[in-house]
């Protein structure tokens, strides 16, 4: 017999014949005992054989490694760069490109997302905004010089596109031009909150063509001379994630102006996919919080018996779990609609900023789990807290979501 499969989804034909244990009582049981996988409807269960493993040894490397050693150089605003090598023996560099299922993607971004944001958040934006574009809209010549190392992340990128005085009206505003003399472009301006802005090897810089007023892009290695970037410190969300602002006066050559991104229009889409991908993140930062305020109500006596026996700390568990829930479902639809090609900029900026508000409210139920240790980083709630702040407002901010969804609900503009 022939397993169907569901669209935008790979089927398992290899699935074990369901139990006739209550599901219930299976979940309860495992909750219990801590084994059972945050996601409560079990989406990895659509991945065929081999992407289960994959995902099974990212979520194994990303709890045992990632989550424990990225608590320090969080509080030290560090990058550990340990990490990212054994991310990209792992493939995390490469995932966007490597034929992996729309559905791997999201949830190998939320594994990382649930043991630390700040690296999830360099990994996603590597994927969807460098390795993708210059796949996508890179020469042959610039996919053969780049691509090798983006996709091993031994080579690390910058995405260069917001501004000090242009965030939400990039698309209006940018202000950093690229004039072209003699055979080479001179890119002149200031970026800022830019990932990886001083420590990128290669960044993906966006600038006004003087000639035709067009939004290009350009591929310029850091060490050029007039590239000088700062990093951007005490920062109070995704600390391991390291921004900057950028000064840009310098000359590349003719060859450096991204093939296929002749206009801004050409990243409608990576940018797009990008808010999408946000969602993803925040999923995986409400496992996060169910995972650390489960165990803890499991441990932390008072009164003489465990606080999970509380009906306060119940309700804030259950209502994590059913954001998280709400927030896992929304997604794995928005993965079947990119599987289909149908994701539209409203679905995405829906995703986004409901998403990030529902990670916001789990994070305050969390938080109050704990009590007075749920300040501490090294208990991690605050941790997971601070970034979801950051997740919240970047990708565009929510307000700026809510009104993008709003102009295509209404077909009016609110920006004027």
């Amino acid at each position: 017999m022939t397993t169907p499969t569901t669209p935008g989804y790979s089927a398992s034909p290899d699935r074990a014949a369901p139990s006739r244990t209550s599901p219930d009582r299976a979940i309860a049981d495992q909750l219990h005992s801590g084994d059972e996988h945050p996601d409560l409807l079990d989406l990895a269960r659509h991945l065929d054989e081999g992407e289960r493993r994959r995902l099974q040894a990212l979520e194994d490397f990303a709890q045992r490694r990632i989550r424990p050693e990225s608590i320090e150089p969080w509080n030290r605003e560090q990058l550990p760069r340990q990490l990212l090598t054994e991310l990209g023996r792992l493939g995390l560099g490469e995932i966007s490109v490597d034929g992996s299922s729309a559905l791997f993607q999201g949830l190998a971004h939320a594994a990382l997302a649930r043991a630390d944001l700040s690296l999830s958040t360099l990994v996603g934006i590597h994927n969807e905004l460098l390795v993708g574009l210059t796949d996508s809209l890179g020469s042959p010549q610039q996919r053969a010089a780049w691509l090798p190392g983006l996709r091993r992340l031994e080579t690390l990128g910058a995405f260069c596109l917001t501004e000090p005085d242009h965030g939400s009206d990039i698309a209006r505003g940018l202000a950093t031009t690229a004039s072209l003399q003699d055979g080479q472009w001179h890119l002149q301006g200031k970026k800022r909150w830019i990932g990886m802005g001083a420590v990128a090897d290669l960044a993906l810089v966006w600038a006004r063509d003087t000639a035709d007023d067009q939004i290009k892009g350009f591929l310029v290695p850091t060490d050029v001379p007039g590239y000088r970037a700062e990093g951007i410190r005490q920062k109070t969300g995704l600390r391991i994630m390291q921004n900057a602002e950028v000064d840009l006066d310098l000359r590349v050559p003719e060859s450096a102006l991204l093939a296929g991104a002749t206009s801004f229009s050409a990243v409608h889409a990576a940018l797009r996919d990008s808010r999408a991908w946000v969602g993803w993140q925040a999923v995986g930062a409400q496992q996060a919080l169910f995972d650390i305020a489960r165990s803890y109500a499991a441990e932390r006596d008072q009164f003489g018996r465990p606080i999970g026996s509380f009906q306060l700390v119940q309700s804030a568990l259950a209502q994590v779990a059913g954001n998280m829930g709400v927030s896992t479902a929304f997604m794995g639809e928005v993965t079947r609609l990119q599987a289909e090609d149908r994701l539209t900029m409203l679905r995405a900026s829906l995703a986004k900023s409901t998403l990030t508000r529902l990670a916001r409210e789990s994070a305050s139920l969390a938080r109050e789990v704990l009590g007075g240790n749920g300040i501490l980083s090294s208990h991690e709630i605050a941790k997971v807290a601070a970034d979801i702040e950051a997740v919240h407002a970047y990708e565009g901010s929510y307000g700026i979501n809510l009104l993008i969804a709003g102009r295509e609900i209404t077909g009016i503009s609110a920006f004027g």
